[in-house]
C-alpha cells in the first residue's frame, strides 16, 4: 500500500536521532537516558537499512538480535518496538506490527506529530484486520489528539457501519454532509448513498427520504426520482385524486417509460378535460418508442386517434371559450378553463383566469389549486412565481409532498 510505504519512509527518518547517539555510547561511562547502546544500536541500524531495502523478514531477524541484549533500558525497548513494528508491517505480520506500535505509543516518548502518525497506522491496520471496535477506538483517539485526515475519518465511519453501529456511522456522515452544505459544496453521491444505506439499515424511512431529496437535488438520476416519487405515493393518507399529478411529475422527471403509464396518463388527462395535454403525452410515448408496437398497439392507436380528434376540436374552440368562462360559477371551474388555455399555448390568458379562480373560490381542494397554478407557471416559463407558490402548498394528503418534489425539479431546471 502506498500509505504503508509512506509510513515506513517517515519511520526510518524518525529513528535517525536515536541511533546517531549510538557511537558515543562506547566512549561515555554512562549513556544518556535517551540513547541506545552500541550492542543494541548496531542491529537496529542494520534493521533500518533492511527496511529501506524492503527486506522485512531479514529486518525482523536483526530486531531479534537487539532484543537479546540484556538489561534493555526503557528507551531501547521503545526504539526496538518502533523498529519491529515497521518491519512486521512490511512483512505482513499485522498482529506483531500493531502490538509493537501500541507499546511504542504507550511509552509516551513520541513527539505529538510523530505519535499521530503511529496512531494513524494502528487504526489502519486494525481496520484492515476487520477489528472494527479497535479501529474505532484508535481512529477516535487520532482525531481527539488533533489528527485531521479524511482517510482516517472514513475508516472511523466505515468501521461503525461494518460493526453494525449504523447510528454512529450516520451521525458522522451527517456531520460531513452538513459541513459540505455549509461551505456550499455538493456532498458526493457516494457519501449520500452511504448515509441512505445507514437509514435503510435502521428502518428510518423519514431519514432515507431526506437523503433521497438531496440525491435528486444534486444527482437527479431517474432511479432516485422513481424511488422518491414511489415513496411519496405510498405514504399513509396519500389521495387517489392526485394520480394525474403524480404522472405529470413522473413525465417531467423522465420516469414514465411503460406503455401502460402513458396510456393511463392520457386517459386521465382526457377525463379531466385536457385533450391537448393528453395528445402531448401520447406523442411523447410514441416518440420514445414505448407506444405503437406490441400486443396493445391497436388499442394504443385507437386512443391516439380519439385524443387527436378531441385535441383538434379543443384547439379550434379555445378562442371561443368566453361562454365557458362566463358560465364558470366558482374558482374550480376558472382554474380548469385557465389550465386548459395554458396547455393550448394561451399562457397569459390562462394564468389570469387561474389566478382569478384561486382568489375567487369556493375551492374544493385549495392546495391542489395552488399546485396546479404553480405547474401552469412552470409551463409558461415563469419559474420564480412557480417556486414562490409551491413553497406555500400545505396538506397531509400528498399535495405538499408533490409540491416539494416539484420544487426540487424546478431547482434543477
Amino acid at each position: 500500500m502506498k500509505r504503508a510505504h509512506w509510513f515506513r519512509t517517515w519511520f526510518a527518518g524518525m529513528l535517525v536521532a536515536a541511533w546517531a547517539a549510538t557511537t558515543a555510547a562506547d566512549e561515555a561511562p554512562k549513556a544518556p537516558a535517551d540513547t541506545v547502546r552500541a550492542e543494541v544500536g548496531k542491529p537496529i541500524q542494520g534493521a533500518r537499512d533492511l527496511i529501506q531495502a524492503k527486506k522485512y523478514r531479514d529486518a525482523i531477524a536483526k530486531v531479534h538480535e537487539a532484543e537479546a541484549v540484556p538489561s534493555l533500558t526503557a528507551y531501547e525497548k521503545f526504539v526496538i518496538d518502533l523498529t519491529r513494528g515497521s518491519a512486521a508491517q512490511g512483512a505482513g505480520e499485522t498482529d506483531v506490527a500493531v502490538s509493537s506500535f501500541e507499546s511504542a505509543v504507550a511509552a509516551g516518548r513520541l513527539p505529538p506529530a510523530d505519535q499521530l502518525k503511529v496512531i494513524e497506522a494502528i487504526a489502519q491496520m486494525h481496520y484492515q484486520a476487520k477489528e472494527y471496535a479497535k479501529a474505532i477506538s484508535w481512529a477516535t483517539r487520532f482525531e481527539k489528539e488533533g489528527g485531521n485526515d479524511p482517510a482516517i475519518h472514513q475508516i472511523l465511519t466505515q468501521a461503525y457501519y461494518l460493526s453494525g453501529d449504523y447510528a454512529n456511522a450516520g451521525k458522522e456522515l451527517r456531520a460531513e454532509i452538513e459541513a459540505d452544505e455549509k461551505s456550499e459544496r455538493a456532498p458526493t453521491e457516494d457519501k449520500l448513498l452511504f448515509l441512505a444505506s445507514c437509514y435503510l439499515k435502521m428502518n428510518d424511512n423519514a431519514g432515507y427520504a431526506t437523503v433521497l431529496e438531496k440525491l435528486v437535488a444534486h444527482y437527479p438520476k431517474k432511479s432516485y426520482w422513481a424511488d422518491m416519487i414511489s415513496r411519496v405515493q405510498r405514504k399513509p393518507g396519500f389521495s387517489d385524486r392526485l394520480e394525474l399529478d403524480v404522472l405529470r411529475l413522473q413525465l417531467a422527471t423522465g420516469t414514465v417509460s411503460k406503455p401502460t403509464e402513458y396510456m393511463e396518463m392520457a386517459q386521465l388527462a382526457l377525463q379531466s378535460g385536457f385533450p391537448v395535454e393528453a395528445k402531448k403525452i401520447l406523442d411523447q410515448g410514441y416518440a420514445s418508442g414505448a407506444l405503437g408496437k406490441g400486443a396493445d398497439m391497436e388499442r394504443q392507436n385507437r386512443l391516439r386517434e380519439l385524443t387527436n380528434r378531441q385535441a383538434a376540436q379543443d384547439a379550434a374552440s379555445i378562442t371561443q371559450s368566453d361562454t365557458e368562462i362566463n358560465s364558470a360559477k366558482d374558482g374550480d371551474a376558472l382554474l380548469a378553463v385557465g389550465y386548459n388555455l395554458v396547455v393550448n399555448g394561451h399562457a397569459e390568458r390562462g394564468l389570469s383566469l387561474m389566478e382569478q379562480g384561486l382568489h375567487k373560490g369556493p375551492l374544493k381542494h385549495p392546495e391542489d389549486a395552488k399546485l396546479h397554478l404553480a405547474l401552469a407557471y412552470l409551463q409558461a416559463g415563469q419559474k420564480s412565481k412557480a417556486v414562490q407558490l409551491l413553497q406555500t402548498v400545505r396538506g397531509s394528503d400528498g399535495t405538499a409532498d408533490l409540491a416539494r418534489l416539484w420544487l426540487l425539479h424546478a431547482g434543477r431546471a
